[in-house]
């Protein structure tokens, strides 16, 4: 069960043998507050800064760290503000804390730094990175301990950058549970516009085609629509900075991704015409490709299978299911569950790997459990 205070990770993480002494978080929205859970379970005594005098107090009160004090002098600082005010309070933390190992969680790397170095700010101490964690919901009364466990966390290091300050922050990374990935600023948001930042657009603009829909339309909805618009849910706010302090690389993927839109578009417009059916399964198949290369769970390059299984809308029944999968030691990759509206029933699709698949589905079936479908051969 997690706490209201995020504080279930306690046994998901290591226990904290790299950061010690105090940090100091500035910006107690999800990440800070998030940051804050994880480090305040490990036994690091955390300090949150916010300019919103409520968002702080109700970080504090979470139990995601302790109000600043005038003879603080934190070991790190973890700057968690957004976007378009994060080289403000990153140069001011440096000023403020001349000896003390800066770095930032901002969803953007290259204009940050810029910006600290037209304005001749002293970056020694200074280390960008960006946790690849988050979740549809912002601010401190939806932070979690757990969230960066088993993620990517990105670390920008340069050719100044010191092994000791280098340590501090891949320590801190490591701590809450995360995979390192070492990358420049450059490559960093180039990447992030593929795997996050157009994703968002793509996931925003199909939600957007649902506001004028009839109701019998959004009645059809099922798992791969919910799938494909979850982030749809963000915040607007925040996604105008991010995508405005990134929108070079945004608009390279985009174009090319207009034209693969327009080059189905015009198959599907005569679909006889010679050509047009392998346009659209070559388009497909692509998709294929790429999705075989996304990594696993953990970061791993595993390709996994998945079965469906109906679960009867009563209490109990899912921790049934997973007691069971767990007494024919099968692990559960990843879990997605749908559940239609008036249906006594809902499916939960269940990943694993592909040699566990078999077993699971024939010793459910022996227990009396029903199985929608599968995608193991």
């Amino acid at each position: 069960m997690t706490e209201p205070n995020g504080t279930s990770a306690r046994a998901a993480v290591p226990l904290a043998t790299r950061t010690s002494g105090t940090v100091r978080i500035v910006g107690s929205g999800l990440l800070g507050a998030s940051i804050g859970h994880a480090l305040t379970a490990l036994g690091v005594d955390v300090v949150l800064v916010d300019a919103s005098p409520s968002q702080l107090r109700l970080a504090i009160d979470y139990g995601a760290g302790r109000a600043a004090r005038d003879d603080d002098r934190p070991s790190l600082i973890v700057v968690a503000v957004p976007p378009d005010v994060t080289a403000d309070v990153v140069e001011r933390e440096l000023k403020a804390f001349p000896e003390t190992v800066v770095t930032d969680v901002a969803s953007v790397k290259l204009e940050p730094l810029r910006t600290l170095r037209e304005r001749g700010v002293d970056l020694t101490h200074y280390i960008g990175s960006h946790p690849m964690a988050g979740r549809e919901r912002g601010g401190a009364i939806s932070a979690r301990a757990d969230i960066f466990v088993g993620r990517p966390w990105v670390v920008c290091r340069d050719g100044e950058t010191s092994a000791h300050d280098l340590s501090l922050v891949e320590g801190l990374a490591l701590d809450l549970g995360a995979t390192l990935i070492e990358m420049t600023p450059e490559e960093h948001d180039e990447s992030v516009a593929l795997m996050s930042h157009v994703p968002q657009l793509v996931a925003s603009l199909l939600a957007g085609r649902f506001v004028e829909a009839p109701d019998g339309s959004l009645r059809l909805a099922g798992q791969g629509v919910r799938d494909t618009t979850r982030i749809a849910a963000s915040a607007p706010e925040l996604w105008v900075q991010i995508l405005g302090a990134n929108a070079a690389p945004v608009v390279d993927v985009l174009d090319r991704l207009a034209a693969d839109l327009t080059d189905v578009a015009d198959a599907l417009r005569e679909p006889d015409a010679p050509g047009a059916r392998r346009a659209v399964a070559d388009t497909i198949r692509r998709g294929n490709e790429g999705v075989e290369r996304l990594p696993g769970k953990h970061g791993q390059n595993r390709r996994f299978d998945s079965f469906v299984v109906m679960v009867d809308d009563t209490s109990g029944q899912l921790g049934r299911l997973f007691g069971e999968l767990g007494d024919l030691d099968v692990n559960v990759e990843d879990l997605r569950l749908e559940h239609s509206p008036g249906a006594p029933f809902g499916l939960a699709e269940i990943s694993v790997v592909p040699d566990a698949v078999r077993r699971a589905v024939d010793g459910l079936q022996q227990r009396g459990w029903r199985i929608a479908s599968t995608t193991h051969d």
